[in-house]
């Protein structure tokens, strides 16, 4: 399972409470059509942690169900407990993932040892190719460069890391330390897409694509394929935009934002909570500058 450019790392839609699955289809049929490389359910953006494991499972098959084969399905599986990770990760398979994006375990905040295990034994468990999701903003723990390699050596099923430690000087390490080898590197964060993939990352798994996929697409395409000047004309213009959808914390924004397009529904389950109003008008302002219209 490779991909490059970008991967969307989906919202999951909700209305009255529940999953909105009619939604949830319409906006996986909105990024094959507007040529994203991959969708990622159950992530950070896609509010896993507050989805019970029935609705877990069930995002997962409902996405795979509508991709139908089109662009492949990295669903998220992690866990702070390494037995409800396997469970999450086999029943992906099972469903028809093509992969799976486990992040750190959170909040336990394990060694570097006991990070090592906990993705071996999940690999040695479950045969799927496997994504490492590194984020020390959101789990308290940073995957060193040094356990890395000690981890995809050992488990051939782990082909590659999301790095979203914002730290440039750790994801070179990670590409020197990869190059010429079979492991891919896909950026987390969509302020540094340029500088990564010009340093050897395949793609990126993106936030802003859930409301401008073809440009987040372009963007990725005119790095990959030596096209510096569209590549920082983009970039460029995406800055504010990129900036105003993490003015509070993830998905919120985004959410937000997909509302005010006609998209889905902006709500959340708690503890996120509606933006303040003064960083929603602050969005839209981004947005409007941006040259994005409603969809209806």
């Amino acid at each position: 399972m490779k991909f490059r450019g970008s991967c969307v790392a989906l919202v999951t839609p909700f209305k009255n409470g529940r999953v909105d699955v009619q939604k949830l289809r319409e906006l996986v049929e909105f990024h094959v059509q507007n040529g994203t490389s991959a969708i990622v359910p159950c992530g950070s953006t896609g509010e896993a942690a507050t989805l019970t494991h029935a609705e877990h499972r069930r995002v997962v098959e409902l996405i795979v169900g509508a991709v139908r084969g089109r662009i492949p399905v990295i669903a998220g599986t992690g866990s702070n407990s390494t037995a409800e990770t396997i469970s999450l990760t086999r029943h992906a398979k099972q469903a028809g993932a093509d992969a799976a994006l486990i992040i750190l375990p959170y909040y336990n905040k394990p060694s570097q040892d006991g990070i090592a295990e906990h993705f071996y034994q999940v690999a040695q468990a479950v045969p799927i190719p496997i994504i490492l999701y590194n984020i020390p903003s959101r789990t308290g723990t940073n995957l060193l460069p040094s356990t890395l390699v000690k981890i995809a050596a050992r488990s051939k099923n782990i082909v590659g890391i999301k790095e979203s430690s914002g730290n440039i000087e750790q994801i070179s390490e990670i590409a020197g330390a990869f190059s010429g080898k079979d492991f891919s590197i896909y950026c987390g964060d969509d302020s540094l897409t340029p500088p990564i993939l010009s340093i050897g990352g395949r793609g990126v798994i993106s936030v802003l694509a859930n409301i401008v996929p073809r440009d987040v697409q372009e963007l990725c395409t005119s790095v990959l394929q030596g096209n510096p000047d569209r590549a920082r004309e983009l970039h460029l213009k995406m800055a504010p935009l990129v900036k105003a959808l993490f003015i509070e914390t993830n998905p919120g924004p985004v959410k937000t934002a997909m509302e005010y397009l006609g998209m889905c529904s902006a709500e959340m389950r708690l503890p996120l909570y509606p933006l303040r109003p003064e960083n929603k008008a602050h969005l839209i302002r981004a947005i409007k500058a941006y040259g994005l219209k409603k969809l209806k």
